[in-house]
């Protein structure tokens, strides 16, 4: 029977540091309010903010690189690639043409996923399905983003300015038919449409007129309306509901229970709702990995920097039991469980 597994992992973060004292500077807000809400000391932020060339097309190729090199394979071997993002390089095309083009693939397929927090968790999900139907035998899969060029660094947005950062990571998913490897055991994928205005960004959309508004009447365009704005206690209260429920589903699919976990790995979107579903799951600290302290929420990008970081340190093992989860815009959320 042919499965699912994890070939190779590689991730990519810019060098640039921002810590809180640096946002100090930038708005009102200090290191203790941001730590005791989010976790976060510091994120990565591209250097320049109007780089041209150090974009999420750019952050994505680097992870694929050091996933393919783990992997044992070149550009030429990868049949299909999945890119999620909510920062693209472009409005259109999306990232994984230019993907495909950096690393030098042959003409093969390029999807793209925006499904936010929950990107990785989707990909992950379609290139899953793509292999067990026997359509393609090695597939990228990356998530990457460029948040710090399009954050309100005042007052006004730092309610959400303060918790991002950028980066990328990446997995080579490859078909295997071996006892010796590992394989996804389950997948679930949800959504809830009605709260789609609790976090997201209205611009550039049909519904808000990106060209007609800020042609004839830029003037009367609020910053509400270009940046992400997000309900935090709102998003709060259906995260902490929705992460065990993916969690529960996911492992009970497989016929495995929280006990059997080697590893849990959730998005990270605020270590104070990491926190809330490690305790309320019972699962111990070894369990649990977390790295926003030091990358800040880095949406689609945030499970495979994790995933990546874990292995890398030995936190993971070839066999152990792993389940990543997500929750966020959309809503959207789900779960994949696997055999590493």
């Amino acid at each position: 029977m042919i499965k699912s597994t994890v070939r190779g992992i590689g991730h990519y973060v810019p060098d640039n540091v921002v810590t809180n004292d640096d946002l100090a500077k930038l708005m009102t807000t200090n290191d203790e309010w941001i730590t005791e809400r989010t976790g976060i000391k510091e994120r990565r932020h591209r250097a320049n903010r109007n780089d041209a060339t150090e974009t999420t097309a750019y952050f994505g190729f680097k992870a694929s690189e050091k996933a393919l090199e783990m992997a044992g394979l070149t550009a030429k071997d990868i049949d299909y690639i999945v890119f999620a993002t909510l920062s693209p390089d472009y409005y259109f095309p999306g990232c994984g043409v230019l993907l495909q083009e950096m690393l030098g693939c042959d003409t093969i397929g390029a999807l793209d996923v925006r499904n936010q927090c929950s990107g990785f968790v989707y990909a992950m999900s379609v290139a899953n399905a793509f292999i067990k139907s026997k359509t393609y035998k090695n597939i990228l899969v990356v998530g990457a983003e460029t948040h710090s060029f399009g954050l309100d660094f005042s007052d006004e947005g730092r309610g959400v300015s303060v918790i991002f950062g950028d980066g990328a990571g990446a997995i080579v998913l490859s078909a295997s038919e071996s006892d010796d490897t590992g394989d996804i055991l389950s997948v679930n994928m949800h959504s809830e449409g009605k709260y789609a205005d609790e976090l997201c960004t209205k611009f550039p959309g049909s519904k808000y007129g990106w060209s007609d508004r800020m042609r004839l009447e830029p003037e009367n365009v609020t910053n509400a309306e270009i940046y992400p704005v997000m309900n935090g206690n709102f998003v709060f209260k259906h995260a902490v509901t929705r992460f065990p429920q993916t969690m529960m589903e996911a492992l009970e699919a497989a016929g495995k229970t929280v006990e059997d976990l080697d590893m849990f790995i959730p998005h990270q979107a605020n270590l104070r709702i990491a926190q809330f579903v490690q305790q309320k799951m019972g699962l111990p600290e070894d369990k649990v990995f977390n790295n926003i302290q030091k990358y800040g929420n880095t949406t689609a990008a945030s499970i495979p920097i994790a995933l990546s970081e874990a292995i890398a340190e030995g936190k993971i093992k070839r066999g152990d039991l792993v389940l990543l989860s997500a929750f966020g815009s959309g809503f959207t959320w789900g779960s994949v469980l696997f055999n590493y």
